[in-house]
């Protein structure tokens, strides 16, 4: 995968991530190590991006819903850590999980990583309409969700509501018979700051 990142210190992580890996199918590696790079990158055009990519999205779909970037199965220490001599076979690092959920196995709180905590995933079921008779009424129901990451990238789930949401989640909150808006949808930037959004309706 062949593209520029621009900060000296995320580019070092991230390069050393992969570039024990040889060039080969977008299978051959862990792919969470592929949306991490390809994320900061801003989906850089390449194979192995758009398989990441398309991971990433998927996993937001319900059900159940996941979080997109599970940064736990992209083991960092071991490939910076270890000898170039020692370093696993792409096998072996396929291998070699973190826990599950606990996070990176390395220290990502720096603001070089800022991009991993911008991702954010809002589980929307939304109603609103106009009561019958009341011409200034309305009534709102709505169950929000909202998934986000912390400092060393753990995923957690925590409720929200209609008002936090920014428009591309919610539209619309007028009062009308029918306004409704039910689906998943995740927003990242880039180690730039380049925001981007996707939503998946259902």
């Amino acid at each position: 995968m062949r593209f520029a990142i621009h900060r000296n210190g995320i580019g070092v992580i991230l390069f050393a991530i992969l570039g024990f890996v040889s060039p080969q199918p977008a299978k051959a590696y862990p792919v969470d190590c592929a949306i991490l790079l390809c994320l900061a990158g801003g989906w850089p055009a390449s194979a192995e991006c758009a398989h990441a990519r398309a991971v990433f999205i998927r996993r937001i779909m319900p059900w159940p819903i996941e979080p997109p970037l599970q940064i736990w199965r992209c083991p960092m220490g071991i490939s910076l850590n270890m000898p170039l001599q020692s370093r696993p076979s792409p096998v072996q690092l396929i291998l070699a999980q973190v826990s599950e959920g606990s996070g990176a196995d390395i220290d990502i709180s720096g603001i070089e990583f800022d991009f991993v905590r911008s991702i954010r995933v809002w589980d929307v079921r939304y109603y609103s309409h106009q009561r019958r008779g009341r011409d200034d009424e309305c009534s709102e129901s709505s169950y929000m969700r909202l998934g986000s990451y912390a400092a060393q990238g753990e995923f957690s789930w925590r409720r929200t509501s209609p008002d936090a949401a920014p428009t591309w989640v919610l539209p619309s909150r007028r009062c009308s018979s029918g306004n409704w808006r039910r689906g998943v949808g995740v927003e990242w930037e880039d180690h730039e700051g380049n925001h981007g959004y996707e939503w998946v309706a259902y």
